[in-house]
């Protein structure tokens, strides 16, 4: 699911990772490998948010899934596989401006 600058903050705010902007050089490969995301970094490696059921909240959130880890203790290669669930649900929350 690709995000809105509120979202982002909101998953930012929810989990220990940096979005991958727009603008890096590896997205547009990201992009043809994976869809249209928004791509998050962690200690793990490359995640994304899909959309999830919360029926109990009633909001908005984001299921976060593992798509690549890291294949190095310096974190510059990543290794892709089938995504996988890292078990955090991210909700976004409505602001009002």
């Amino acid at each position: 699911m690709k995000l809105n600058e509120t979202q982002v903050k909101q998953t930012l705010n929810q989990m220990d990772a940096h979005v991958l902007p727009d603008s890096h050089p590896a997205v547009t490969q990201l992009t043809t490998m994976f869809g249209d995301h928004t791509f998050f970094l962690d200690k793990r490696g490359l995640n994304v948010l899909e959309p999830a059921e919360t029926p109990e909240t009633g909001m908005q959130s984001g299921e976060v899934l593992n798509l690549a880890d890291w294949t190095d203790a310096s974190l510059t290669s990543l290794t892709p596989h089938e995504p996988e669930s890292t078990g955090t649900i991210v909700v976004f929350r409505e602001t009002t401006h």
